[in-house]
């Protein structure tokens, strides 16, 4: 479990945490990011779920995304922006989110930026997950052989990498800039990769809730 012995631990989910949290493929960025959630009692949020619950609920903006999807375009930074400003605006996240996958452009920086400014928000960390290159494609590779993933080769698998190097080193470099950054090697055992993190958030400054008995039996 994610442990919490450290002196700015604090009973329950009562403080807000506003995250993102940035990882290539392969880094176990989807299984850390739904143990914070779980810690911290705040939703975890992915671009990917936002777009299929808007397309299956038929929503305003679900509609739009269908449309275009269905076209073969690409969704423009405009939609996108309404639909993740749509997801904060919902209960569960008014004391906290994590995001994954958004923002991805500088442009969404800044409407992030806006919006949570709008409510006087900010966020408090970005966790940004790095590893070895060659762990995550042998990692990835062996996934894809064992899943019967045969078109799911090891030039595509390096060809993500590398997309994913490209498209998130100038939110790296802002957010560097900002001090928010908290950089966490993510090989390891999941339960090692999330004390590191826990560690980098307390470096931050970042109270961290006591784990209740419920989440740390899982």
């Amino acid at each position: 479990m994610m442990s919490a012995e450290t002196p700015t631990e604090e009973t329950g989910h009562g403080g807000a945490a506003r995250f993102l949290i940035i990882g290539p493929p392969g880094a176990g960025k989807g299984t850390q990011a739904a143990r914070l959630s779980t810690l911290f009692g705040i939703p975890a949020i992915a671009t990917g779920d936002i777009f299929r619950y808007n397309i299956k609920n038929e929503t305003p903006l679900g509609l739009e995304v269908k449309s275009i999807v269905d076209a073969g375009d690409y969704v423009p930074d405009s939609l996108t922006n309404e639909l993740v400003r749509s997801r904060l605006e919902e209960p569960d996240a008014a004391n906290g989110f994590l995001l994954d996958g958004y923002p991805r452009t500088p442009a969404q920086v800044e409407f992030l930026d806006r919006i949570l400014g709008e409510k006087n928000q900010a966020l408090d960390a970005v966790i940004r997950l790095v590893a070895d290159v060659e762990v995550v494609v042998a990692r990835l590779r062996k996934r894809a052989l064992e899943q019967g993933r045969v078109d799911d080769s090891e030039e595509a698998i390096r060809h993500r990498q590398d997309v994913f190097l490209r498209e998130t080193a100038p939110l790296i470099e802002t957010y560097g800039e900002r001090g928010q950054l908290v950089t966490v090697d993510g090989i390891g055992d999941v339960e090692v990769v999330g004390e590191r993190i826990l560690a980098g958030l307390v470096e931050k400054g970042i109270a961290i809730p006591r784990a209740e008995p419920d989440a740390a039996a899982h």
